[in-house]
């Protein structure tokens, strides 16, 4: 299941490459990464619950904060927020 949610997500992102900005360029790849090695720690672990993995996400996130400008900040965690919404 998580794996499914996690295809779906890239697959938003790479959709979305044609006619996104270098900002949306930017932090789709930045979740991409974010949300492939909280899948990955999810499938390790038996984990197979979506809330556990989009909490997983946001807390790598959170830890990660302090590589981002809050600029930048601003710009994944809206495009985090856009994915959830569609996904």
């Amino acid at each position: 299941m998580i794996i499914e949610f996690e295809e779906k997500l890239l697959a938003i992102i790479d959709e979305r490459i044609a006619h996104a900005s270098d900002d949306e360029l930017f932090a789709g790849g930045y979740l991409r990464g974010h949300i492939s090695l909280s899948a990955a720690a999810c499938e390790e672990e038996g984990i197979t619950d979506l809330d556990i993995f989009k909490q997983r996400i946001e807390a790598s996130l959170n830890d990660a904060r302090s590589e981002l400008t809050p600029a930048d900040q601003v710009i994944v965690n809206g495009l985090w927020h856009e994915l959830l919404a569609h996904a």
